[in-house]
């Protein structure tokens, strides 16, 4: 895909270049070309089997691709380590296995900033030696609103406010881009709201992408969304564009075609 007019470097954060994943002869993920703005909250959707995940896997390295770039703030970061991925600030959620059932809320938060204490996951140290993080943790549970849960196990916590937990940890680590997989999965409808709310407070100062099926989110929070299918990009705009698009309409066919033309 080329830069549009008036768009610079300086304005994409992330950028594959014929990215290419292949099985055994199946391509799961097929010469995408995918430029996510620096701020912006950038949806991939599509039905399943699309690839979609597989992309996610391929930009945080837990896949090697076949074939293909992927650039991040320009640096060519396709034979990096997930580890190096991590460290230059591309954070997937609900990935990481930050949020412990039997810990406090604050516990968890803060040991997903000992990072920047340079102890991380040394469990035997002095409970003492974090007490300087409950500031900075308390901060980001305001900011995922449950700081009035501070307190509480985590096991103790909704589903919804577990994955705003998992939020917090994930802006523990200070993503530069946040790679966010199926956020709303299994929610109820009240849930889903908040988790929605959530992306959209967090996304004010930081760059979201967002594998998604509720087309509702989709619609009501992403600037840009790109459509898979098969593997390749099907199509590429904002939501009235794509969901007026004949060929994602076709994609969509059924039940899912109604929630893509319905979800406002």
């Amino acid at each position: 895909m080329n830069i549009t007019k008036g768009e610079t470097l300086v304005d994409c954060i992330l950028e594959t270049k014929q990215l290419t994943k292949e099985f055994k002869g199946f391509i799961a993920v097929d010469h995408v070309n995918l430029r996510v703005k620096r701020g912006s909250i950038h949806a991939l959707i599509g039905p399943n089997g699309a690839g979609k995940t597989t992309c996610f896997n391929l930009l945080t390295k837990f896949l090697k691709p076949t074939s293909g770039q992927i650039l991040l703030d320009g640096q060519d970061i396709t034979r990096q380590e997930p580890a190096e991925i991590a460290r230059l600030g591309v954070i997937r959620s609900f990935q990481i296995s930050a949020v412990f059932a039997h810990l406090t809320v604050l516990e968890n938060v803060r040991v997903a900033l000992q990072r920047q204490l340079q102890t991380s996951f040394h469990f035997w140290k002095s409970e003492n030696s974090l007490n300087e993080l409950n500031d900075q943790a308390m901060a980001l549970l305001s900011e995922v609103d449950l700081a009035n849960f501070a307190s509480l196990t985590a096991v103790e916590l909704s589903y919804g406010r577990k994955r705003a937990l998992e939020i917090a940890t994930t802006l523990a680590m200070a993503p530069k881009l946040m790679l966010l997989d199926e956020p709303t999965q299994g929610m109820g409808l009240e849930d889903v709201d908040r988790i929605r709310q959530l992306i959209k407070k967090v996304a004010a100062s930081r760059t979201v992408l967002m594998v998604e099926h509720n087309m509702s989110v989709v619609s009501s929070i992403a600037d840009t969304i790109t459509v898979l299918q098969r593997g390749a990009t099907l199509a590429e705009g904002t939501y009235a564009q794509v969901s007026k698009n004949p060929a994602v309409i076709e994609a969509y066919m059924g039940s899912t075609n109604k929630e893509l033309a319905g979800a406002h």
